[in-house]
């Protein structure tokens, strides 16, 4: 038995999320049935995030093992091909350790949030991005981010349906930058609460709309209570970027 590292992209519009589920297609369960379909083993796919439906992927990272003698070449390219047509592919694959575990072997991971930001409606990057059409002051935005980083209880950013046992993380990097008629906010932790980066930019936008000011985000931080935050961002803006584990 071999255990198999892969980084995969999605693009998360057309699935219910990563986690397998009842009511619709699943990422986890497009690579679980092009990996039988290429060797005819049942295997369970672990991510190293449950992203949720409409959240896409650059460099998603998850775990399997196999019994099947085979290369890691041949697995990244015989589950691309049974992939087709979903909007998933395995941008590489490795022979692991046995006990190493895309999620709870991971030490950071990182996701970046797109909104464009003009009058005209959105064409190309439509389910990729947050359209917003007012203008936004995106050096305030990111001013009034720095309150988030550290070490707090984020219950004003989390969901209500939210299974962490605690809602205390320490956020390394919230940042705004804006390119053109491009906002991109970054963020980075060891992990993260279910919504909290959309909840992150809810908030942030209403500071760059200048009906919040960065006192009013630090009262809704120290307030621990998910009503005094801003709105929960679409989904469609938000990408996983990155998972980072020791060594590495």
């Amino acid at each position: 038995m071999t255990r198999y590292k892969i980084v995969v992209e999605y693009d998360g519009g057309g699935f219910v999320g990563w986690q397998r589920q009842a009511n619709g297609p699943s990422v986890q369960a497009a690579l679980e049935a092009a990996i039988r379909e290429f060797c005819g083993e049942s295997v369970l796919v672990e991510g190293a995030g449950r992203t949720d439906a409409g959240v896409h992927a650059l460099a998603q990272v998850a775990h399997f093992d196999l019994a099947k003698d085979t290369t890691p070449e041949t697995v990244m390219a015989a589950v691309n091909f049974h992939l087709k047509p979903a909007p998933v592919a395995v941008l590489s694959a490795e022979a692991v350790a046995g006990d190493f575990h895309a999620r709870f072997s991971a030490i950071r991971r990182a996701y970046l949030y797109r909104i464009v930001n003009r009058r005209a409606p959105l064409a190309l990057a439509r389910g990729r991005a947050w359209f917003v059409p007012q203008p936004l002051d995106a050096a305030a935005m990111h001013g009034a981010a720095q309150a988030l980083v550290g070490h707090h209880d984020f219950t004003s950013f989390r969901a209500s349906e939210c299974q962490a046992k605690s809602p205390v993380k320490t956020l390394d990097l919230l940042s705004v930058t804006r390119a053109g008629e491009a906002i991109e906010i970054r963020a980075e932790a060891r992990s993260f609460l279910h919504h909290q980066v959309r909840n992150f930019v809810g908030s942030l936008k209403l500071v760059g709309e200048g009906r919040w000011r960065a006192e009013d985000l630090r009262a809704a931080l120290a307030a621990r209570d998910r009503a005094a935050a801003g709105p929960t961002a679409p989904a469609a803006g938000l990408y996983l970027t990155e998972v980072g584990y020791p060594g590495g």
